[in-house]
């Protein structure tokens, strides 16, 4: 798959995902780069043949004190590479993608590995998400725009 066609996907399921994921992210670029680079991965402690998807950079919500602002926007990275390898179809991909953003946005959250299962798991079954985020009441400079 092309760049632009995977790039549309992502686009496609960034506004399937829950709403109040979207409308409560703040200052994050959603970047797609080919393949994690092999310096993150021994980092990370990723030994190959396992590998990202995504990965969230910044810092999140729930470890923000009051001083916290004038910084570059967190980034939400997704990896076509390793997606499109993990997966047999368009349906799969765009699968992928939409899972990624979900698990990578509650690490923007500050929620734990197990709150995200929990997420990823109702959000598959249609059911509400909404109640599993943390309240955030945002500063006056990051209110919606």
């Amino acid at each position: 798959m092309n760049r632009q066609d995977f790039q549309d996907l992502v686009d496609e399921a960034y506004e399937a995902i829950p709403p109040s994921f979207r409308l409560r992210l703040r200052n994050v670029a959603i970047v797609v780069e080919q393949e994690p680079e092999a310096e993150l991965l021994d980092e990370m402690g990723i030994v190959p043949p396992d590998t990202l998807l995504g990965l969230y950079q910044g810092t999140p919500l729930t470890e923000r004190g009051w001083a916290f602002g004038n910084a570059l926007p967190d980034r939400i990275v997704i990896y076509q590479r390793p997606i499109e390898e993990s997966s047999e179809d368009e349906d799969e991909v765009y699968a992928a993608i939409a899972e990624t953003l979900i698990h990578e946005a509650g690490h923007y959250f500050g929620l734990s590995e197990e709150e995200i299962e929990e997420i990823e798991e109702r959000y598959w079954r249609g059911e509400d998400v909404d109640d599993l985020l943390p309240s955030f009441d945002p500063g006056p400079d990051q209110q919606p725009g």
